[in-house]
């Protein structure tokens, strides 16, 4: 029974990651009817289900709340006045645009997860891209790049990275020492391959900047509240694990949100049932999902043998497995989506670790909060790293690649498989080689 068992619950995990990278079905629909089919083949029971949603909690209420808190700030047209003011910094020059596009979207994006700051700003390129007489296209494609690795700056630009991070019990302070500086030099990576790449607007020169429209920012009082409020969410990102009583990154989230429906609904501009009716409700369940397909692969034994293959091939030499993991991680994130990935590798990688006795079984307990040993860390940077940046490889790599290339259909053009991949092979190869080499660095120093 529990060879069928096993056998099932690996059948569904393929055949829902093959569909969703075939965009036969949308993910959403596709990771909750095989988590479905688990619940009623009785592979998992629903409470069981329930229970794997629940250790994951932590990942839900992060991005539920940020994405309340972004929401809620739409109406001030932050984000248009931002668009708008990048092009006309830029006086013509295509180099200063792409560079403005890069420097626009790093800070937003090292904060809010990146297919949320996509659904922001990209809407905005197409139209200033046609009154300057340029080819969008290009334009998203970057912004999806900075998008992407930008998310490596912070614990909570990412969902894979935040999973991640989630699972070894890091703290926000402790990223920005550790790993801050590789995610800026993901960014840094694209800034410098840039005019290699879009070299065609790089020297391109616009005109008709005088029919752009003047960027002008709506309720400037509710902006400058929001403001306090994202300072107040942003210090306590960063220095509420270290408090006496530690606040979590997902808590903090969730108390920005709630101040921000509060301040939406006391000055009207704007009704909490629309605020909330617009929440990513798709993106949340397919996270729902994933943690119970997951989750059988764990109970069925599926996991603890993968674990078992990783410990034969790779012994206990975390250096070599570290490169190796990105790499791999990196190629199968640019054509499969990298929260499912990240999601069934993190127990793999803990379950590896325990087979060759560099840490005690106790981190296999979803309540473990103890520290792993330094030593073994490296492997679950490399998975980071290789997840995130990965995911500009292809269009079918991360969700903002998807998002990009949905506002580009609705503009009148396409986003092709290839188009993406003329720009995007180059670009991951790049990081990849990159990051290794800060990697090997951090794993020596």
């Amino acid at each position: 029974m529990e060879n069928i068992s096993s056998i099932i619950s690996a059948s569904v995990f393929i055949t829902v990651i093959a569909l969703i990278t075939a965009d036969k079905i949308h993910l959403t629909v596709a990771a909750l009817l095989g988590a479905l089919i688990l619940i009623f083949t009785h592979t998992l029971t629903l409470t069981e289900a329930i229970g794997y949603i629940s250790k994951s909690h932590a990942t839900l209420v992060l991005f539920f709340g940020v994405m309340v808190l972004v929401r809620a700030f739409e109406p001030t047209k932050i984000f248009e006045y931002l668009a708008t003011k990048m092009v006309l910094i830029a006086k013509g020059r295509g180099n200063v645009l792409l560079l403005g596009i890069i420097g626009v979207t790093t800070p937003i994006c090292a904060f809010l997860p990146n297919a949320t700051t996509v659904m922001l700003l990209a809407p905005l390129i197409p139209p200033l891209a046609e009154e300057i007489g340029v080819n969008f296209v290009p334009l998203l494609i970057l912004m999806v790049f900075v998008a992407n690795s930008a998310g490596l700056i912070t614990l909570v630009g990412d969902p894979a990275t935040f999973i991640v991070g989630d699972a070894i019990n890091i703290s926000f302070l402790e990223y920005l020492q550790r790993l801050s500086i590789g995610g800026l030099i993901a960014v840094i990576t694209v800034a410098v391959i840039t005019p290699i790449l879009f070299r065609d607007i790089w020297n391109t020169k616009f005109t008709h900047l005088e029919d752009l429209p003047h960027p002008k920012v709506n309720h400037p009082r509710m902006l400058a509240l929001g403001a306090l409020i994202m300072s107040f969410v942003l210090s306590f990102f960063v220095f509420g694990d270290s408090l006496e009583v530690p606040v979590s990154p997902a808590a903090v989230a969730l108390l920005g949100a709630a101040l921000a429906l509060l301040l939406a609904h006391h000055s009207k501009i704007d009704t909490v049932h629309n605020i909330l009716k617009d929440v990513d409700w798709s993106t949340l369940i397919f996270f729902m999902s994933i943690f119970v397909l997951i989750g059988s692969l764990e109970k069925t034994g599926v996991i603890t043998s993968l674990s078992a293959v990783l410990a034969f091939v790779l012994g206990k030499n975390i250096f070599l497995g570290s490169i190796v993991l990105m790499f791999v991680v990196g190629l199968l994130s640019s054509v499969v989506p990298n929260i499912p990935l990240v999601v069934a590798m993190v127990p793999l990688l803990k379950e590896y670790l325990v087979n060759v006795g560099l840490v005690g079984a106790e981190v296999l307990d979803s309540n473990f909060a103890g520290q792993f040993p330094l030593e073994v860390l490296p492997l679950f940077y490399a998975m980071m790293f290789g997840a995130t940046l990965g995911g500009n490889g292809t269009l079918v790599g991360a969700s903002s690649n998807i998002v990009a290339a949905g506002i580009a259909e609705q503009h009148g053009k396409e986003i092709s498989f290839k188009t993406f991949l003329k720009y995007g092979l180059p670009m991951m190869g790049v990081q990849l080689i990159v990051s290794a080499v800060y990697l090997g660095l951090f794993f020596l120093f």
